[in-house]
């Protein structure tokens, strides 16, 4: 298996203003340097890297200057992360306007995979056809992220629908998209990551490790938190999957390379144990 780590540690995660009027363009950004995160990346050793649709949208029109600093750096970029609200047909056509635009500069840029969040939750209360609208987005999301050549897989997350392994389940059957699972999310939801795993081997298209501790709340490099990561890391395997693990690290109070070489030292001893 290859090593990636995604650049959203350089600055977190923030939507891009534009989208408050126009959903459109409700890209995901991280504020920080890509030129920074794409060369501390590669020097503690990871192979590729995963960037937000709306970092990449801004390499749109000089898209060798990133050609050029994933050559120079010798990554690769693997994946696309992007989402939606998916369960409002009127802004529907919008938000996948905006994926499509997404999986075009996936591709465009070289990468193997769009991975993709959401299903809002309802001021007024999650209905069952909630689930039955997200299940046909994310089909669609599919449809466009083949049609350039891309794997699509979902990534259940906090503050969406899809939060914990009965919501998890729920949805499984109603979409045909792979399962991204992100060990961190799916703790914090209530799942146990590594029994996720193996009820969904053949769905698993992708892989988002990072660790946590549940009090006081905080996401944290590999080995410094709470996860059976041998356990998950086992499961893994089991399912056949033999691609990318990238690691991912919401926030970090410090250095984001500190904490990516922390990942990595954990990742090298806990594979060739």
């Amino acid at each position: 298996m290859k090593l990636g780590y995604c650049t959203i540690t350089w600055g977190g995660v923030v939507g891009h203003p534009v989208g408050v009027t126009s959903v459109k363009d409700l890209f995901y950004v991280t504020h920080g340097s890509m030129d920074r995160a794409v060369k501390d990346i590669a020097s503690v050793g990871y192979e590729g890297v995963e960037m937000f649709d709306g970092n990449l949208a801004e390499y749109a029109d000089r898209p060798e200057e990133l050609r050029g600093l994933l050559e120079e750096a010798g990554v690769s970029l693997v994946s696309v992360y992007t989402g939606a609200n998916f369960i409002y047909a009127d802004i529907l056509p919008d938000e996948l306007h905006r994926i499509q635009r997404s999986a075009e500069l996936a591709a465009t840029f070289g990468a193997e995979r769009l991975v993709v969040g959401g299903g809002a939750r309802r001021a007024a209360g999650t209905t069952d056809e909630d689930y039955t609208r997200l299940g046909e987005a994310l089909d669609r999301v599919t449809d466009i992220a083949e049609s350039f050549g891309l794997s699509a897989s979902y990534h259940p997350h906090l503050t969406t629908i899809v939060e914990g392994p009965e919501e998890l389940e729920r949805l499984m059957g109603l979409t045909r998209i792979g399962f991204c699972p992100d060990t961190a999310h799916l703790a914090a939801g209530g799942a146990d990551p590594a029994a996720m795993i193996r009820k969904y081997p053949e769905r698993l298209r992708h892989v988002h490790l990072k660790d946590l501790r549940r009090d006081p709340f905080t996401f944290l490099p590999l080995g410094e938190g709470e996860l059976d990561l041998p356990d998950i890391v086992e499961a893994i395997k089991e399912s056949g999957y033999d691609s990318w693990l990238m690691v991912e690290l919401d926030e970090y109070d410090g250095d984001p390379r500190a904490a990516a070489e922390i990942s990595k030292k954990y990742l090298d001893a806990l594979l060739h144990s």
